[in-house]
């Protein structure tokens, strides 16, 4: 075994993988170390405390495939060890296109830069853009996040997967479940089914937060200099570890006994040395398997890596490395949760859209209730209480979004890899499209599939035949019904379940099924106004047919139901939880991504039929509802707001879309009143919980002036308290005289400028801009001739004032120069849509003060 100069983990060779592997290890990901050459594997031990990273076994080489003539190949490359080609060798792949057994050559290469260097030089190349560890986890049908032990049963060690122990009870429901589908569907709705049972693994993970000292406020010290010090580094773990590394300065309070202002349950130790400091995080977070950062890879861990060399710090002792897009540590595996989180499908499926920014505060006010501490001065000028608590409470936080709910963020990233296929670093590093593609190019490899260039589905499918409304699409959407004007009372939203997924099963629609000429039986694709867009195979599965329509049928048909069956521990109840979420966040994205040009296996084919499909359903189901008597106020997509309709008329219409559609519809959410704007996508609601939901109106950007976020922040809560017609009066009048004072304080400049400033960050410096210099530059520009130090990351704060540039920097400007006739129009864009929801016009508040028309829609 050998032991890196850092000491924290153990690096096996190959010939000795087995005996650390005679033991279960969960697998966390792949990643390919050019100066071994090799694939990297990396294991964790069952008790989650050790990180085991392994260097391929198998000899497996980087490769692409081709249809070119092996002489023509040899000529063309000349001397194959020159240029980089170990080898060319003969391959069979099943197109999936044409579902024809075709010979091909396989160019075997030394390293994956080789591959990118030559495959332009070929007529045909196909498999030459995949990932070179994505390719290893495909050829050795690996799943992240599963265990596997060694085997020697055929002479040759390799890995085998672990099968966890299924109740019988769920093995006879899953046959239950699929007893009417194809052989092939069932092997692999049984196959998941392993993915699903699998207990995730426990492991000791550390979260990492770092302070950095700024010359002065609003400044972000840039990563890629890394020129000032850093000066706290705040560490938790899972294990109950509580650390803070304080770099000792001169502080405005006495030092001993910091703690006192600001409390924190934590360990604080104190270094001279800066270098010391950065060398002993770099120690502990080496001692654990998993470390945590939000937006590490473009600050804490950058910031670091680049500071430890300024310091002096050997490179043989600095743990880090910087990838293509991400930070690794070579005793850990890093995920940056900043991007997890930030990933649409995540926010939207997983978590419901609880949080709308992806900001640290955001998220965990919304997931966790924690809020960051807040403070006025700089970093460099608080005391060092606030310092440590501040920095502390960062860290705590970043390691409890993946603590609560019994870990479900945690369990989440797993399950996900393993649907997926994808090592966990990458996973939170990737959007869904990402997660799909994966999916589908293992299923590809396991079949024996050629994986089809994007240019080679397109030559085979008919082109779209529905016109877009929306710009830039290329065919027609979703059926909409637009929404009234007014607040309504009693509206419950109607949600139809998996109504994509379900499409894409029935019709069995996949890239390789739709428009293909090499089946002999097909159906046809008719949109809601009986035209023929599409024909679609129906000889065979579709894959993507296969695997929506099997992941599908899980969640509705298994998970969903476990999740909520009280018989069941806490503990597997917690865990059904996170596959249902998980399954949803993959079936909701299933049919979009074919819609993405960006998509390997684009079909713009497979994504209108299925939208088609989709207008025809819903449009059958609001007439149905019409013909129940229960009045449609909106409907999008798949979900339709009803006004105040009674149980048997929902229980009528439920009964009749299972029986003639197919299609289960559910009661999504209940509001006590919805305000519409007339506006698609642009509501505001309050539910019978009391929580507001709001959509498209007032967006509390975090560049908004504060003086307009608290007037935002109000009027929520205020809404909150409105619980029927007579409250919404009260409302309205309340809601007129805040608008009207905020005018009048606007107009008699006797608001702050601190209230009234906006903050936007320079992304780069401003010389940068040559060819537009937006309004945050033009007031950089300005600190910049009066002798100040502006650099790339720097928050610039201004204030909108009567001069011909519009905009000046806040350090520069008096209250007299601002503009109150650019507030007022900011107030008024912000609220304008608002108001006339309640059937107020902004004319009537600022002009005459009467209110001419108060939910008149309403009549409940």
């Amino acid at each position: 075994m050998r032991i890196s100069k850092i000491g924290y983990v153990a690096s096996l060779p190959s010939e000795t993988y087995e005996k650390v592997l005679s033991k279960p290890h969960y697998l966390l990901g792949v990643y390919y170390d050019g100066k071994m050459e090799k694939a990297i594997l990396e294991f964790v031990d069952e008790k989650g405390e050790k990180l085991v990273k392994i260097a391929d076994p198998t000899r497996h080489k980087p490769y692409f495939l081709t249809s070119d003539d092996p002489s023509l190949i040899r000529e063309r490359l000349g001397n194959l060890e020159s240029s980089g080609v170990d080898s060319i060798e003969e391959e069979y792949r099943i197109n999936p296109l044409t579902m024809e057994r075709v010979r091909l050559v396989k160019v075997v290469t030394k390293d994956p830069l080789i591959v990118r260097k030559i495959r332009s030089k070929f007529n045909t190349a196909w498999e030459a853009k995949i990932k070179y560890h994505a390719n290893y986890i495909y050829d050795n049908r690996l799943i992240p996040g599963m265990r596997y032990v060694t085997d020697f049963s055929n002479g040759a060690q390799k890995l085998v997967m672990v099968k966890p122990e299924i109740p019988q009870s769920l093995v006879e429901k899953v046959r239950e479940l699929f007893r009417n589908e194809p052989p092939e569907t069932v092997k692999l709705a049984e196959e998941l089914l392993l993915l699903f049972e699998e207990s995730p693994p426990k492991v000791k993970r550390v979260a990492v937060d770092i302070e950095v000292f700024t010359p002065f406020k609003g400044r972000i010290p840039s990563p890629k200099l890394a020129e000032y010090p850093v000066i706290s580094i705040a560490l938790a773990g899972s294990d109950g570890l509580k650390k803070i590394l304080l770099l000792a300065r001169e502080y405005k309070h006495d030092f001993d006994y910091m703690m006192e202002d600001y409390p924190v349950e934590a360990e604080v130790e104190v270094f001279d040395s800066e270098k010391d400091m950065l060398l002993e995080a770099f120690r502990i977070m080496g001692s654990y398997p998993v470390v945590l950062t939000y937006n590490g890879d473009n600050f804490d861990l950058q910031y670091l890596y680049v500071r430890a060399f300024k310091l002096g710090i050997l490179r043989s002792h600095i743990p880090l490395k910087i990838g293509e897009d991400m930070i690794r540590i070579d005793t850990s595996i890093h995920l940056d949760l900043y991007k997890f989180f930030s990933n649409r499908a995540v926010k939207n499926y997983a978590f419901g859209g609880k949080y709308q920014e992806e900001k640290l505060d955001a998220v965990s006010g919304a997931l966790l209730g924690v809020s960051k501490i807040g403070f006025e001065e700089t970093i460099g000028d608080i005391s060092a209480s606030l310092l440590a608590a501040y920095n502390y409470r960062d860290a705590e936080i970043t390691l409890n979004l993946t603590m609560f709910s019994n870990e479900l963020v945690w369990k989440l990233i797993i399950l996900l890899a393993r649907v997926s296929k994808t090592s966990i670093e990458d996973l939170c590093r990737r959007q869904i499209s990402y997660w799909i593609q994966n999916l589908f190019f293992w299923e590809h490899r396991k079949l024996g599939y050629l994986i089809p260039n994007k240019e080679d589905i397109l030559r085979h499918v008919r082109g779209t035949g529905t016109k877009a409304i929306i710009e830039g699409k290329k065919y027609a959407g979703a059926l909409v019904v637009e929404p009234p004007k007014g607040a309504f009372f009693n509206v419950v939203v109607l949600d139809i379940a998996s109504l994509y997924p379900s499409i894409i099963k029935k019709y069995n629609l996949s890239y390789e099924t739709v428009d293909m000429k090499w089946c002999s039986k097909t159906i046809d694709i008719v949109d809601e106004t009986g035209r023929r867009l599409h024909e679609v195979c129906v000889d065979k599965p579709g894959l993507t047919a296969q695997l929506t329509g099997i992941l599908r049928d899980y969640r509705v048909g298994i998970y969903k139901k476990r999740s909520k069956d009280k018989s069941l521990p806490p503990e597997t109840l917690a865990w059904y939880e996170v596959v249902q979420r998980a399954i949803k966040v993959f079936i909701n994205a299933s049919y979009g991504v074919f819609g993405d040009e960006k998509f390997s296996l684009y079909s713009p084919a497979v994504a209108e039929s299925v939208t088609a499909m989709g207008r025809k359903s819903f449009y059958t189901i609001v007439r149905k509802a019409a013909d129940l008597g229960v009045k449609t106020l909106y409907g999008d997509t798949d979900s339709i707001f009803v006004w105040a309709p009674t149980q048997e008329q929902l229980r009528k219409l439920q009964s009749w879309i299972l029986e003639k559609l197919g299609l289960e519809i559910e009661i999504d959410k209940s509001f006590t009143y919805v305000v519409f704007t007339g506006l698609k996508k642009n509501y505001l609601g309050r539910t019978v919980d009391g929580g507001i939901e709001i959509k498209g109106l007032v967006a509390k950007k975090r560049n908004t002036p504060e003086f307009l976020k608290d007037l935002f922040e109000n009027v929520i809560e205020k809404l909150k308290s409105v619980e029927n017609p007579a409250g919404f009066i009260e409302f309205v009048k309340w809601l007129e005289h805040q608008v009207k004072t905020i005018h009048n304080d606007i107009r008699r400049k006797e608001i702050t400028l601190d209230r009234l400033a906006i903050r936007v960050a320079l992304t780069k410096t401003p010389s940068l801009y040559t060819k537009t210099k937006p309004p945050h530059v033009k007031a950089a520009l300005q600190l910049m001739n009066y002798g100040y130090s502006v650099e790339e990351g720097d928050i610039i704060t201004f204030v909108k004032v009567k001069s011909k540039e519009g905009y000046k920097a806040i350090q520069l400007t008096r209250l007299h120069e601002v503009d109150p006739d650019k507030y007022i129009e900011l107030v008024k864009s912000g609220l304008e849509q608002f108001l006339s929801a309640f059937g107020i016009r902004w004319e009537d508040i600022i002009g005459s003060g009467g209110l001419t028309e108060l939910l008149r829609n309403n009549r409940a």
